[in-house]
């Protein structure tokens, strides 16, 4: 197979993504239209839905991605739940198109690299291996994104908690009025109050549905944040401001983070000026002068 041949098809596969990638991002978007019309205008723009070929492809494909699953033994561990869990992956789609990646997505790299002309079996062994891991590190890049969204959130969070029980509402009516404020500027910090509110309503323990958030986000600020809500209602101390100083202090962490991440710029700047900006700026200055010397060199040897 030439080299022309390979580059080839690598340019069909990933122009295939893209165009399923901007079809995905379209559909969503006139999903969103059509909600938006119906709450603003009392439109009904959605009939009946209809089954597509394309749902129909996904539902097949999904089946025997189930059976497949089952025969391997490839079953939903709690600590792969868990991590879906922290991703914000509740849904069965998601824990399904997982698995098909993870399955399919080494038998479609084995068929590129036996295209490849020279060593075709460690190329088939090399890309088969990398699609498996490849769904892993995709997760793994969801849960520390989403982890990074609740650090960033959780100082505005208790800033409106500060205010909502100051107001007189009681911790939980205060936390289903804060989640319901942030759904739009910091929508993980709206779930994890929802899904609180949702284990209380169907009889959870207050400590216990607290416990499970901590549990999910893996999150210090999270973390100190409902030790500090279980210390309050164990010893009975004012909750309002006990959530002033922790807001305080939460705030004087993004403060002390920021010094940090700029002390560290003076250092990560060395690499770029050594291999990027010095090099050019030698070229720059020292080319001309270069280029005299070899001129004044060639014409003293004629």
């Amino acid at each position: 197979m030439t080299p022309l041949l390979f580059f080839s098809v690598l340019i069909l596969v990933f122009s295939c993504m893209g165009l399923l990638a901007s079809f995905m991002l379209t559909r969503t978007s006139r999903a969103v239209s059509e909600r938006v019309l119906e709450a603003t205008q009392g439109i009904a723009v959605r009939s009946e839905p209809k089954q597509s070929s394309s749902a129909e492809f996904q539902k097949k494909l999904f089946k025997a991605v189930h059976w497949a699953r089952a025969r391997l033994g490839m079953n939903e561990n709690a600590k792969l739940l868990e991590r879906f869990a922290s991703a914000g992956l509740k849904s069965n789609a998601a824990r399904d198109t997982y698995f098909a990646a993870r399955m399919i997505g080494p038998l479609v790299a084995a068929l590129l690299g036996s295209f490849i002309p020279y060593s075709r079996i460690s190329w088939m062994l090399v890309l088969g291996a990398v699609f498996y891991i490849a769904p892993e590190f995709v997760l793994g890049r969801l849960i520390k994104r989403r982890r990074e969204k609740i650090r960033r959130g959780i100082p505005d969070a208790i800033d409106l908690l500060v205010i909502c029980v100051d107001a007189g509402l009681g911790m939980d009516q205060a936390m289903l009025r804060v989640g319901q404020e942030l759904g739009t500027s910091h929508p993980q910090i709206y779930e994890e109050f929802m899904q609180i509110n949702r284990e209380q309503r169907a009889g959870k323990l207050r400590l216990d549905a607290w416990q499970s958030m901590a549990d999910r986000s893996k999150v210090p600020e999270i973390d100190g944040f409902v030790n500090m809500l279980m210390q309050t209602e164990r010893f009975g101390t004012p909750i309002a401001r006990a959530l002033s100083t922790f807001g305080d202090g939460i705030r004087q962490k993004r403060r002390q983070r920021a010094e940090e991440m700029a002390a560290k710029t003076t250092v990560k700047i060395i690499f770029p000026l050594v291999f990027f900006i010095f090099p050019s700026m030698f070229i720059v200055l020292l080319g001309p002068a270069g280029l005299s010397i070899a001129r004044g060199l060639a014409a003293g040897t004629h």
